[in-house]
């Protein structure tokens, strides 16, 4: 079946007209991180709906193209020697906002760390007192998960020493009840153990 050509105008229904852009914005926008990726091109997108919504699209910093592009329509630069020098400005201006991003973040870390508190105010002490909670918070829920995958490997491994004994026992035919019930209770024992250190390493009451 020929498929049928689009009439490029204006879509009438406003529904089917939301619709298309949503597909055609998505579209462009994936052409245009191709392009960048395929060929290193510095590619900046920006785009408003009928209802003055903003979507954009950067292959690096936005506001870096955007003066980049205020400085080629100021300037001539079609000489390899201006161009060049812009490019060295612009990457000079890029690491020294990478600097001052990377000073921050490691001072933010050494807080962190209870070092270099000195002269923060209450509210700063408090965010960082609420970022440290959420990390010991995060920390304990997968100490949580990791201890009780722990404790099921360890049930899963004694039930099953339990099964592999039974089975032995009705083989030989050799043991009495009184002894199978002496390996359950073994075995229930065990299991309880188990819980009663998995409880103690979570800080929680211990089951009885």
């Amino acid at each position: 079946m020929v498929r049928q050509k689009i009439q490029i105008k204006k879509i009438d229904n406003l529904t089917a007209r939301q619709v298309t852009f949503s597909k055609r914005r998505r579209g462009l926008f994936k052409k245009a991180q191709e392009l960048s990726t395929l060929c290193d091109a510095d590619i900046g997108l920006i785009v408003f709906s009928a209802t003055g919504k903003l979507f954009e699209y950067s292959s690096s910093s936005m506001m870096q193209l955007i003066d980049k592009h205020k400085v080629h329509s100021d300037r001539d630069m079609d000489s390899p020697d201006q161009l060049q020098s812009f490019n060295l400005q612009s990457e000079k201006k890029n690491y020294g906002i990478l600097s001052r991003e990377f000073a921050e973040k490691n001072r933010e870390l050494r807080q962190l760390n209870g070092e270099e508190l000195q002269g923060l105010g209450l509210e700063e002490l408090m965010k960082l007192e609420k970022i440290v909670e959420g990390g010991i918070s995060r920390v304990m829920k997968i100490k949580e998960a990791q201890l009780q995958e722990e404790n099921s490997q360890l049930k899963k491994q004694s039930e099953a020493r339990l099964n592999e004994v039974e089975g032995h026992n009705a083989i030989e035919g050799g043991h009495s009840a009184d002894s199978i019930t002496t390996n359950h209770s073994l075995v229930n024992g065990h299991l309880d153990y188990i819980d009663s250190v998995t409880s103690l390493k979570l800080g929680l009451p211990i089951p009885y």
